[in-house]
């Protein structure tokens, strides 16, 4: 398999070409709608919203406090310049700031870490791992799913999504796998940062895909490429591609655009499909011993469950009223149970939200606090802040 490097893209100082930011100044209000402060969402600025051509060197202040935003530049098509500006304003319920765009110098910029990481891991067979300041995940490779398919010892064959339970901020991914591959740990053991002790097999884990026909789920193998777009501060985004999958004689192809942001439990899917008109998005239910649970005018499904000395929810959010259907999937056959949201495709795209949240890292106690939390999520999603450029 051919697989594409890294596309290098976080806060590279370069020289603006068409705007002149040290003789003037941008300035954006950024309004939400809601009742309940926002925080921990991006906001995107484009090179067309803001007319700029490079957006590398600028800096972002609340034109209010004079505070410096933490900001994440990206390189979406890999030609060399940036793209989007990201950052995360903090705005009450029904208010709005206005914040200064600026050019700025590398040494001026609020310093912090890039919490949100992802990475292809030779290492460890050929994971796909990724991970913010909240959770963590990973996927697999075509090498693990040859050795299943060759009867080689330490394979897996998944197109399911693993959740790596961390209860610490600071990122676990290089150190858990640097550990467990030279013997002196294991990532299945917590040592007090977490530990992997969700079981994925053949079941969808934490939003793996499946296409269902007449009364069967069918279900790709693993992904077959893989391309990093960003890492940073605010956001890691990268696309794995499949290859072309049978679903009762209809062709599926498939890749995937995932993405996660600072202080989110839940990754972004951004499916281009085609072979159908609607997938299904899944949580595992393991050995059917949680509690269900869904919103269908919200957009989410959920699943609360004992694991192991803790408790665990796991969750989907579809936005902008495109869940079309949901089913509580049983099965006598191993890991083949699913609580299944059916989400529509429109022009071979489909959008949803999946992830977790774990009763050991102490934000979600129980099936109605994390439930709330999806509900609130549904809310935010739909209901997006306003931003406009202000003459």
């Amino acid at each position: 398999m051919i697989f594409l490097k890294k596309i290098s893209c976080v806060l590279i100082v370069i020289s603006l070409s068409s705007f002149n930011l040290k003789e003037d100044t941008i300035t954006i209000k950024v309004k939400n709608t809601l009742k309940k402060e926002r925080s921990n969402e991006t906001v995107v600025l484009t090179k067309e919203f803001l007319k700029i051509k490079d957006l590398t060197s600028l800096g972002i202040r609340d034109k209010k406090s004079g505070e410096l935003q933490v900001t994440q530049t990206i390189d979406i098509d890999g030609d060399g310049v940036m793209d989007e500006l990201l950052f995360q304003p903090k705005i009450a319920a029904k208010s709005k700031r206005e914040y200064t765009i600026f050019q700025i110098s590398e040494n001026q910029r609020p310093k912090t870490e890039d919490f949100c990481y992802s990475r292809f891991v030779p290492e460890r067979t050929d994971d796909y791992a990724w991970e913010n300041n909240k959770v963590a995940f990973r996927t697999y490779g075509p090498r693990a799913q040859k050795m299943i398919e060759d009867n080689i010892k330490g394979g897996t064959l998944s197109s399911g999504i693993d959740g790596w339970l961390k209860r610490v901020e600071y990122p676990i991914i290089n150190k858990w796998y640097e550990k467990t591959v030279k013997g002196i740990g294991s990532y299945h053991q917590d040592t007090g940062e977490g530990l992997d002790n969700f079981h994925v097999g053949d079941s969808r884990g934490i939003g793996g895909l499946a296409v269902k026909i007449d009364s069967i789920y069918y279900i790709s193998k693993n992904f077959t490429s893989w391309k990093t777009i960003t890492t940073g501060p605010i956001r890691t985004s990268f696309i794995l591609t499949y290859a072309d999958w049978d679903a009762a004689g209809n062709k599926i192809t498939e890749t995937k655009k995932i993405s996660l942001d600072y202080g989110n439990y839940l990754s972004k899917f951004e499916i281009m499909v085609s072979g159908t008109k609607e997938v299904s998005a899944g949580i595992t239910l393991h050995d059917k011993k949680g509690k269900i649970g869904s919103n269908f005018k919200e957009g989410w499904l959920a699943y609360w469950e004992p694991l192991q000395d803790s408790e665990i929810g796991t969750g989907i959010v579809v936005p902008n009223k495109k869940l079309i259907g949901i089913e509580n999937y049983l099965t006598s056959k191993p890991d083949l149970s699913n609580h299944y949201g059916t989400i529509k495709v429109e022009d071979n795209k489909a959008i949803y939200y999946a992830g977790f949240g774990w009763k050991k890292q102490r934000t979600f106690t129980s099936k109605e606090t994390w439930e709330s939390y999806l509900s609130l999520f549904a809310q935010k999603i739909n209901n997006p802040l306003i931003v406009t450029l202000k003459k």
